[in-house]
């Protein structure tokens, strides 16, 4: 091979090498997130879980005041579904997957027949949804790496002013769930009305047993709660899909890592077999040289 091809495998190699190490930083970075996110996902349970305990006992203690809030309306003329992303890539199939759910769940409401309004999450979203039509009514971008409460609440008023209006009969969350550091989901949820959570709720005590008075009224404490319940669902999806991010960052820096090290190898193993073929052809040029001089004598 001649000297010239041997120069482009050279570049090609270094250039890999280069890549390698932006992968490599890119995953350990994610790595050194993980447990970050983790932590705060475990610090915000008991919080949520207390939320949802509240508005288990109050739906027990009167389930005729708690319906109003409660029950999901049998006709949905106008929807409000919420995707949360991320705002970067380089993540493997994390944005893709929940951005598609997003798609189907618009898809499916307007093929019910009722007119939806889109609230994205994360920098990825609007461009998704704008290349293929879809109007984007507000998009929220910048903190979905380390979300803070006041995050939530700002998407929570947002996501709520078209229920409270009664321009919007339902609010659907679409976000990527942490189950585990090997196991995470995209889930559809429903936000509002609040939907029911289950009486027994995993890494939490059972609900109070006996008789419980309430105070103020059930139908008032659930008004008063209801946003409390909503900025607490949107900040756990948030820390949620921050952890999953993370992980799916972590998983596909890594795969890049060890691609770039096999097509290093792959690429050394073809520059020294045409470095070895260039010099097996001097030297077959140098014996041929002197074979001739020889002859000549």
């Amino acid at each position: 091979m001649a000297g010239g091809q041997e120069r482009i495998l050279r570049r090609r190699i270094k250039s890999v090498q280069a890549t390698r190490k932006i992968t490599k930083a890119m995953e350990l970075i994610a790595a050194s997130q993980i447990s970050r996110s983790q932590a705060r996902i475990f610090a915000n349970r008991p919080y949520r879980h207390g939320m949802q305990r509240i508005i288990v006992e109050a739906a027990l203690g009167d389930p005729a005041a708690a319906a109003k809030l409660l029950a999901t309306p049998e006709v949905v003329t106008s929807a409000v579904v919420l995707v949360i992303a991320g705002d970067r890539g380089l993540s493997g199939a994390y944005n893709t997957s929940v951005l598609r759910a997003g798609e189907r769940l618009v898809s499916q409401l307007q093929n019910d027949g009722a007119s939806v309004r889109l609230y994205c999450v994360g920098k990825k979203a609007p461009s998704f949804y704008r290349f293929r039509g879809l109007e984007v009514e507000q998009s929220f971008a910048g903190f979905v790496d380390r979300p803070s409460f006041a995050d939530a609440r700002f998407i929570a008023s947002a996501v709520a002013a078209p229920f409270i209006d009664g321009e919007a009969e339902k609010v659907m969350l679409v976000s990527t769930r942490f189950h585990s550091a090997g196991s995470q989901s995209v889930e559809t949820e429903q936000l509002l009305p609040l939907s029911m959570p289950e009486p027994v709720l995993e890494d939490t005590p059972a609900p109070l047993k006996g008789y419980t008075e309430f105070e103020p009224e059930v139908e008032q404490l659930l008004t008063s709660l209801a946003p409390r319940a909503l900025e607490s669902e949107i900040f756990s999806a948030l820390l949620e899909g921050a952890a999953s991010f993370h992980i799916s960052q972590q998983r596909a820096m890594a795969a890049a890592t060890d691609n770039a090290d096999e097509l290093g190898q792959t690429l050394t193993r073809i520059m020294n077999r045409a470095r070895q073929d260039s010099i097996t052809t001097e030297i077959m040029e140098i014996v041929s040289g002197a074979e001739a001089l020889r002859s000549g004598k």
